[in-house]
């Protein structure tokens, strides 16, 4: 391939990642800047955050960068994600806290934390859409529904008992880890094992949660006294959770089965 064409290709695959993270991006810029500069002493920093994300949303869908399937993903993954929350946030089990005061909240939860959890779910219908995916093969979709209750279970059951989320990702790769996924940045289709895409989203999210428990959105208990960086371990429960993610938007999405290998 000429170099240029390869220069020009990795540079409108940015821009088009870059569009596809767009609420994501808003979030944590929303959550840097005020981290360090907000003004408004009669509005919570949370509530701000709850607020701005609303208004972004409507602002995609008005602007019709959004579009209404998309944003019923967010929704019900906003749902999803505050009922995980307010059980991780608990007073019996406190895997991570919210420091600052809300008034837009559910128990331990403020509201705005379903968006952050939403971002991926947009992200990945967004993301489905502009490069076109196809698949080299798929699961059933009763396989993976299945595959992601157990996953969601598992968030919850671990507390109580034997945590199994080891044996669900071999179950992931078991299912997925011949398919490739294709996706159109110009006008070729390129490929990637599919398993290995969702390493590096979830990876992406890893980042992006130092990021965000840097400017003291949550913190975990060995972050308390002082920040430190977030354990690489949670990167098996940013895998499992996008993988819930993933099967939701492939619930609204076209799973398009390629049927040629030629590139």
């Amino acid at each position: 391939m000429p170099f240029k064409k390869i220069i020009n290709e990795l540079w409108l695959f940015g821009l088009k990642q870059a569009y596809a993270s767009i609420f994501g991006g808003f979030l944590l810029f929303t959550m840097i800047v005020t981290s360090y500069w907000y003004p408004l002493e009669n509005l919570h920093r949370y509530d701000f955050i709850f607020i701005s994300a609303i208004i972004f949303q409507l602002l995609l869908l008005i602007t019709k960068l959004e579009t209404l399937r998309e944003s019923f993903v967010i929704i019900v993954f906003h749902i999803v994600a505050t009922v995980m929350e307010l059980f991780k946030t608990s007073d019996a089990i406190q895997s991570w806290s919210y420091p600052e005061e809300y008034l837009f909240g559910i128990g331990n939860v403020p509201l705005f934390t379903g968006f952050m959890y939403s971002a991926v779910g947009s992200y990945l219908a967004r993301v489905w859409r502009i490069f076109e995916f196809e698949y080299s093969h798929y699961p059933s979709k009763k396989a993976t529904g299945i595959l992601v209750t157990l996953i969601y279970i598992n968030f919850f059951s671990h507390h109580y008992i034997w945590d199994v989320r080891w044996l669900l990702l071999g179950l992931t790769i078991f299912l997925f880890y011949r398919i490739k996924i294709y996706f159109k940045i110009i006008k070729t289709h390129r490929q990637m094992p599919l398993v290995f895409g969702w390493f590096l989203v979830a990876l992406f999210i890893w980042f992006a949660e130092n990021i965000a428990t840097f400017t003291n959105i949550w913190l975990y208990p060995n972050q308390s006294a002082e920040w430190q960086m977030v354990s690489i371990s949670k990167l098996s429960s940013w895998y499992l959770l996008m993988l819930i993610s993933f099967v939701l938007v492939s619930l609204i999405n076209d799973v398009r089965i390629r049927q040629t290998n030629d590139l």
